[in-house]
């Protein structure tokens, strides 16, 4: 007597695929680095990542570049506000500035 399984069927596919696309050597092979490595690293799935390719930022860099960005932008302000008092301008001068570029004409005080 014979039985339907067809779960079995889709694991067999879905195996024979990984295969296939080289997923399956490439697990193992991290997988192996991992065993074999005398000091266990904390993240383990942090080191599966970097070790099959994951080119994406740690969470460190990224605050860091987030702290980098945050710099530059307050920088920009501060130098703009210093170019702002160098030409003499305000504040409230730069923003009607601003509005007659808009409409095109030059508004007068």
């Amino acid at each position: 007597m014979s039985t339907y399984r067809p779960i079995d069927s889709k694991r067999e596919e879905f195996r024979k695929y990984l295969e296939r696309a080289g997923v399956m050597d490439a697990l193992t092979k991290v997988l192996v680095m991992l065993y074999e490595e005398p000091d266990k690293p904390e993240d383990a799935l942090e080191f599966v990542r970097t070790n099959l390719g994951d080119k994406r930022p740690t969470l460190a860099e990224v605050e860091a570049l987030k702290n980098e960005l945050d710099s530059a932008v307050q920088k920009i302000k501060d130098l703009e506000e210093e170019l702002m008092m160098l030409r003499g301008e305000s504040n409230e001068d730069r923003k009607e500035g601003e509005k007659s570029d808009e409409t095109g004409t030059k508004l007068e005080h």
